[in-house]
């Protein structure tokens, strides 16, 4: 008989069409899906992706029942994959996993070896969820201001959301690779947590909300952004000539109000993110650089950490916004 393990399943509720349920649920390895490795998860994270997948407040899911979550931390079980045997410790993020396919909500999980990364030595399945989906894609971030030019001596380089988990990992690590940050939040009780982290300066979201200018004054050589809309079109018209911009986030919505002036008068460059499809030389490439360069002092006060129980209470949390830096799930 199949040992059991527990996990969190989203299903169709009765209310209709569009509405969803969560329940926790005793299952077997059977119930799993198809993979070539069969993972014993230790750890996973809490992001807004599983926030709106587990609320329902947007069409995460693509297919139930589910188990959401787009991370998970552990070591491998059994394998048929040529790049994996067991005992390996991997992190897995994106793929659809927590969206399509059974995700890190659960003791256990069976997945396709191509979407792992071998997890570097300097970490543990905690630690890697501390960073979780949300520090690799400031990873991914950073990286792309690196490739676009924008560099220490560049000048300032805004961070939009960012007491959230992406915006608390890129502080951390622009500051700690020599930046000036400035970060943008709307939560200004945070300035302290904010600099502890590195930033240099703390200012209001608001001064990003208003009507959007095809060109304003110049005063950031690059961004990281994670809100969108009229947020990202507001710093798309403050970057200085040459400037880039990366954008991974829609927190505020997916539309963007600007125009070509940024691009076209002051060659700026926006840089889109993906963490999902991500190619796996570029996934390792980040996570070597986050073993390397990320300050664990600094994540671990970024870091809180849950019992599985605890993840559908969070889940509203960071969809309203409540939520600071990251928060790991303790499998």
């Amino acid at each position: 008989m199949s040992e059991r393990f527990r996990a969190i399943l989203v299903d169709k509720s009765d209310r209709g069409e569009k509405g969803q349920a969560f329940r926790f649920a005793e299952m077997t390895e059977p119930e799993l899906m198809e993979g070539d490795v069969t993972i014993a998860v230790e750890h996973s994270s809490v992001n807004y992706k599983d926030g709106l997948a587990i609320t329902g407040k947007a069409p995460i899911i693509r297919r139930f029942p589910l188990i959401p979550g787009i991370d998970l931390a552990g070591v491998v079980i059994s394998s048929t994959h040529d790049g994996f045997t067991a005992g390996d410790r991997v992190i897995l993020n994106g793929w659809g996993v927590g969206e399509s396919h059974h995700g890190g909500f659960a003791q256990r999980a069976r997945v396709k070896g191509d979407w792992l990364v071998k997890m570097p030595e300097t970490l543990d399945s905690s630690r890697a969820m501390a960073i979780g989906t949300a520090g690799y894609t400031a990873m991914l971030a950073v990286t792309a201001l690196e490739d676009n030019g924008v560099l220490p001596a560049s000048g300032d380089v805004l961070v939009t959301g960012a007491a959230g988990g992406v915006g608390s990992i890129a502080i951390a690590l622009l500051a700690g690779l020599g930046y000036r940050v400035v970060a943008s939040t709307g939560r200004l009780t945070e300035e302290p947590y904010l600099r502890s982290l590195g930033a240099s300066h703390v200012v209001d979201r608001s001064e990003f909300a208003g009507p959007v200018k095809p060109l304003a004054k110049a005063r950031f050589a690059g961004a990281i952004d994670s809100v969108g809309s009229a947020t990202l079109a507001n710093v798309l018209s403050q970057i200085n000539y040459g400037g880039a911009v990366a954008a991974c986030g829609l927190a505020q919505g997916m539309d963007l109000p600007t125009s070509v002036a940024p691009f076209i008068l002051r060659a700026v460059t926006l840089a889109g993110i993906d963490s999902v499809m991500c190619p796996t030389d570029r996934r390792e490439r980040a996570w070597s650089r986050l073993a390397r360069d990320l300050d664990f002092k600094k994540l671990s006060v970024i870091t809180s950490q849950i019992p599985l129980d605890d993840v559908p209470l969070v889940a509203e949390e960071i969809v309203a916004g409540k939520v600071r830096g990251r928060v790991v799930v303790d499998l």
